[in-house]
């Protein structure tokens, strides 16, 4: 980790362009600043996960997020909810990271915030998230919680957060990030 910033690997938990979380993440990145270079992380060309595939070898697109994720100072995840619960994408490139030789998500400071159109802002996601990468012992930001609700009304079509009270909570989500990751990397062992 170097002094001036946080180097913070964003993976977003929704394949889709113009995902309102996709939009989230480079929010994120924006209000950092100076203080943490974002860079972010492919799910598109993960194979699903196949232990007969595994034993041929870790196919290169999953070497390359295994490299990411140790690489990187921090995680932020930016997940939707599907059906109650984490997308399929997102928890297959979980499932390929979990059985790496040599675990990557292990004693990684992590963030999640979610977007969605519904009311809840995909808290079930973020707490099935959660659950999954507590396994792996990453080590989660408590609070703040950032689930944006109803977020077609909160980005323009360009993916603009327009929502100053969201933006705000994004903001306090990328400070505690970045000052659990140096609590963490700072700690006696």
């Amino acid at each position: 980790m170097t002094s001036n910033s946080l180097n913070i690997l964003g993976i977003c938990g929704s394949l889709r362009r113009a995902s309102f979380n996709r939009a989230a993440m480079h929010t994120a990145a924006e209000i950092a600043g100076d203080g943490a270079k974002f860079t972010f992380a492919s799910l598109a060309d993960i194979p699903l996960y196949d232990q007969d595939l595994r034993d041929q070898g870790v196919p290169e697109t999953v070497e390359t997020l295994s490299a990411q994720v140790r690489a990187a100072d921090a995680i932020l995840f930016a997940t939707p909810e599907y059906n109650y619960s984490v997308p399929g994408v997102l928890k297959n490139a979980i499932d390929w990271l979990s059985r790496m030789d040599q675990q990557p998500f292990a004693d990684k400071p992590v963030a999640v915030m979610s977007a969605s159109m519904s009311a809840f802002g995909g808290a079930r996601a973020q707490y099935d998230l959660r659950r999954i990468l507590i396994y792996l012992d990453a080590h989660f930001v408590n609070k703040p919680e950032v689930m944006i609700s109803f977020a077609h009304k909160k980005f323009d079509g360009d993916g603009n957060l327009s929502d100053e009270d969201t933006r705000e909570h994004i903001g306090r989500l990328v400070t505690a990030l970045c000052e659990w990751a140096q609590r963490l990397h700072t700690a006696p062992t």
